[in-house]
């Protein structure tokens, strides 16, 4: 095993807090790194202290003999010219631009790209490159499933080491052997993958849980002898009276964010018809068609996701059913219950010059009034944040006011495009809580297979020519069939098995995850309850809802067998 990075009591001090304390681990050819901790924890700062992009205040890092270092910046600076001049030639280097999707954009300048095809160039730069380390910043973002599969593939089979930061639960499961968490200046290293970091954060809570009822039983001791009076305590240690002041008014540590990320869950009722499109196409010219006679007809509590390659019209046909284009052939028509909202890719949806605070209230409020500062800080925006610009925001910050904005509005419908782009894992899971709750319709485009199979029951794939078919057994059957796990279901498409069989089996697919995520719910449930008696009443329905799910799953096969 070879040492080609060496990290040693690095620390990295900001402007009012720790950034890094006292880092030391030895990176080696075969390490598969992940880095996770929420937004602003200093991921990306770590990344570029390894790469020697950016100098620690203290400490030392060796690199090992002649080993060189990659490194995939969020946001990557291309040099000028094209694709071409950037990348050079050769089979891997076209290879790579083919399961990017860019190989038929070779000859296009880099300045007239977007900021998801210089990702992607940026991408297949790296891997031409012959380095020893890889250290890859969020590689996922602005990449489809099929691009993603060839991603964790390539670090796989990399012969050095690669680091990344990584909000994709999904590759951190697939890629990792080593697992970094940054929470407020401490680091934390674990031996083993994803699964292992998600065991050693459940032990790491318990643990702090137990030691603060310590912490309080010691100083309720220690106050109530200092109550018995002042002849008792003049006959005690001055030293003692010390330790009883300093253990009341020591405090357990802070959160890392203040509260939680509260979601209201509120909406106004839906009626039984909701979203209902028929032959539905849209063409930006003649010859270009984008979205090809989709029929479909979405009722209350239908929870979709969508997924295709990069280009193949995902977000066009979003667009089309949240009426921010007209179709060009068919018909679109939304129900007259219907309050839907948009959470857009881009964050298009608000003006860049106005402060937080000033697109909280609207055009009829008053910025900062105490309503809106008390929704806000349920949002994290606190401090200074709400009277920021949004252009000033980082990426994590602008998804969360966009998902504010969005749910102030109370929606009934809700479309989400790529909601988990630039956010952290403990965002991204309260979201997923929040959406298991919500009772109303829900569309998502997600190249984020672990969001999709917490969210949806429903998996539609556009296709490049523009066409919606539904994906058989929805994300978890594509993954196992992608993998080679499970074989595709023969004559399950709504052609060949007739509109009335596939509605059922979709039915039958939605009461399937409906019933895994009652299951998990109580799952959680058991383990955190003291009272014997709930446990047990608990563990009563987990067996009976168990039961219903294995008869649901049977019901499926039946039917795709069939």
């Amino acid at each position: 095993m070879t040492i080609l990075l060496d990290l040693q009591h690095v620390t990295l001090e900001g402007s009012d807090r720790s950034i890094l304390r006292d880092l030391s681990f030895t990176i080696s050819d075969g390490d598969r790194i992940g880095v996770v901790g929420i937004n602003g924890a200093g991921k990306s700062t770590l990344l570029k202290i390894l790469s020697g992009q950016l100098i620690p205040d203290s400490g030392a890092i060796r690199r090992g003999k002649e080993a060189t270092v990659g490194f995939l910046e969020q946001n990557p600076v291309l040099p000028e010219g094209s694709i071409r001049d950037a990348l050079g030639s050769g089979w891997e280097v076209d290879a790579a631009l083919d399961r990017l999707g860019m190989l038929s954009s070779v000859d296009t300048p880099i300045k007239d790209l977007s900021g998801g095809q210089r990702k992607r160039v940026a991408l297949a730069r790296v891997f031409a490159m012959p380095d020893d380390v890889l250290i890859l910043d969020e590689p996922t973002n602005h990449l489809d499933l099929g691009a993603i599969e060839w991603l964790e593939q390539k670090i796989k089979t990399f012969k050095g080491a690669v680091i990344l930061v990584s909000h994709d639960r999904f590759l951190l499961d697939q890629v990792t052997n080593r697992m970094l968490e940054i929470d407020r200046g401490h680091t934390y290293l674990y031996a083993g993958g994803y699964a292992r970091l998600l065991e050693a954060q459940a032990q790491r809570e318990e643990h702090a849980v137990s030691a603060e009822a310590v912490r309080k039983n010691l100083a309720r001791r220690e106050l109530a002898w200092l109550r018995r009076g002042v002849k008792a305590r003049s006959t005690k240690p001055q030293a003692r009276i010390d330790a009883a002041e300093r253990l009341l008014s020591s405090k357990k540590e802070a959160s890392a964010r203040e509260g939680t990320l509260d979601l209201a869950t509120e909406m106004p009722r839906l009626g039984n018809s909701v979203i209902k499109a028929h032959k539905m196409s849209f063409a930006y010219e003649p010859s270009r068609t984008i979205i090809r006679d989709v029929t479909l007809d979405l009722g209350p509590g239908d929870r979709i996701g969508i997924v295709g390659p990069n280009g193949a019209g995902k977000s066009t046909l979003v667009s089309l059913i949240a009426q921010g284009r007209e179709p060009t052939q068919g018909t679109l028509k939304l129900g007259p219950t219907v309050n839907l909202a948009y959470f857009d890719q881009q964050g298009s949806s608000f003006d860049e010059n106005k402060s937080v605070q000033e697109l909280v209230a609207g055009p009829h409020g008053i910025p900062g009034s105490p309503a809106d500062l008390a929704l806000m800080k349920r949002f994290w925006f606190t401090g200074a944040l709400p009277r920021s610009k949004a252009k000033d925001l980082s990426g994590g910050e602008r998804r969360r006011l966009q998902l504010l904005l969005a749910l102030s509005e109370r929606p009934n419908v809700l479309i989400l495009d790529e909601p988990t782009n630039d956010l952290d894992l403990e965002t991204i899971r309260l979201i997923e809580a929040f959406l298991a709750e919500w009772p109303g319709t829900l569309i998502v485009i997600s190249h984020d297979r672990a969001f999709l199979s917490q969210t949806t029951d429903r998996l539609l794939e556009v296709h490049p020519d523009g066409s919606v078919a539904d994906v058989p057994g929805g994300i978890d059957a594509w993954i196992a069939r992608r993998a080679g796990v499970m074989d595709s279901p023969v004559g399950t498409s709504d052609n060949a098995l007739g509109a009335s069989k596939g509605k059922v089996l979709r039915e039958v697919e939605k009461e399937i995850k409906r019933l895994e995520r009652q299951v998990a719910k109580l799952n959680e449930k058991v383990l955190v309850t003291e009272d014997y008696v709930e446990a047990g009443n608990i563990n009563k329905e987990i067996l009976a809802l168990r039961q219903s799910l294995s008869e649901a799953e049977e019901r499926w096969l039946q039917l795709s067998d069939s």
